[in-house]
């Protein structure tokens, strides 16, 4: 019998360290998913090598990002979570979606011309196809939801139009995937320019919380967050530095942005900042411990990924052979 829950796909580079913002606005909302949905949470390796990086780096960082998947929350019992390169159905359906999707498409996709911008001595074929492999990453599991940002809209319409096509041509094959974007903590913004968004290669140290920083770093970064001018503690188009303290405080004390304004009606700038800064330290505090913890745990962490890659495995054989067989290949 089919398992009746809607299926969730997401999946994060391991290209630097998790951000508070990248905590919020999707990995705290991934563990509120598990019980209602049937969940895979990737770390997508193969993604990240579209520029250059250090393999022993790159193996380090993908372990640890899979242990603070883990120690957020992310349940293996619930969800399946693996590694991207450990499954290679995703690179095999890959190169099937590239003979499907047009240059054109792939010219019109906004990251690709930011990243040929600040890798303008790397701009390699992967960095110009890399939407078809998410694409692949995201149909190969008949997925129903993906949790994104705005800023990834772009690609899971790449996506459903690579879907809609493959079925036009094939017969019904994939489902067609939505995006899913939650109501709260969605966009954190820099300490340092509220303008643009929190972001682990942020060029200022002091603009981006990374998930793992200690108490004393996180409460000396928001110290130092930028403000807005006036005196009052409330959000408004004109107070973006503001708007984003009260965003980040609401988030992780699980409250609404207005009573937050109430709570801290009357106070002054410095004050709040510190209590901002004392209400994340403390919320990350227990990621901190369980991070710790599984670091000293290898075997677990490392039958976590296998079970995970077994099990994906299995999922993304069921589509792989059913495509091979839509576009003529012959069976094993």
């Amino acid at each position: 019998m089919e398992n009746a829950k809607k299926r969730i796909f997401s999946g994060v580079q391991p290209s630097g360290d998790l951000t508070l913002g990248n905590y919020i606005g999707a990995i705290s909302n991934w563990t509120k998913l598990q019980d209602d949905y049937e969940c895979l949470y990737c770390i997508v390796d193969q993604h990240a090598i579209t520029v250059r990086q250090d393999p022993a780096d790159l193996r380090r960082r993908t372990l640890e990002l899979l242990m603070q998947y883990l120690a957020c929350g992310i349940d293996p019992e619930k969800s399946c979570v693996f590694i991207q390169s450990h499954v290679s159905a995703h690179a095999e359906l890959a190169w099937i979606l590239n003979c499907n999707t047009q240059m054109g498409e792939l010219s019109r996709m906004t990251q690709f011309k930011d990243k040929s911008k600040s890798h303008a001595d790397n701009i390699n074929a992967g960095l110009f196809t890399y939407p078809v492999l998410m694409a692949s990453d995201i149909l190969l599991y008949q997925t129903d939801l993906v949790p994104v940002g705005h800023d990834q809209l772009q690609h899971i319409e790449l996506a459903r139009d690579i879907a809609t096509r493959f079925n036009h041509y094939y017969s019904d094959t994939f489902k067609i995937p939505e995006p899913y974007i939650p109501k709260v903590g969605q966009r954190i913004m820099s300490l340092q320019t509220p303008e643009n968004k929190m972001s682990k290669s942020d060029p200022n140290p002091n603009g981006c919380i990374k998930l793992l920083d200690d108490t004393d770093t996180i409460i000396r970064k928001f110290k130092r967050a930028v403000t807005d001018s006036g005196s009052e503690i409330v959000a408004s188009p004109d107070k973006p530095g503001i708007t984003n303290l009260l965003s980040i405080y609401s988030a992780v004390t699980n409250q609404t942005v207005e009573e937050a304004e109430k709570e801290f009606a009357g106070k002054g700038y410095g004050d709040f900042k510190l209590a901002v800064g004392e209400a994340v330290a403390s919320a990350l505090d227990p990621v901190h411990k369980e991070f710790e913890r599984l670091k000293a745990d290898k075997a677990y962490v490392e039958s976590v990924y296998k079970k995970g890659a077994e099990l994906a495995g299995y999922l993304a054989s069921k589509t792989l052979r059913k495509v091979y067989k839509k576009v003529g290949f012959i069976a094993k």
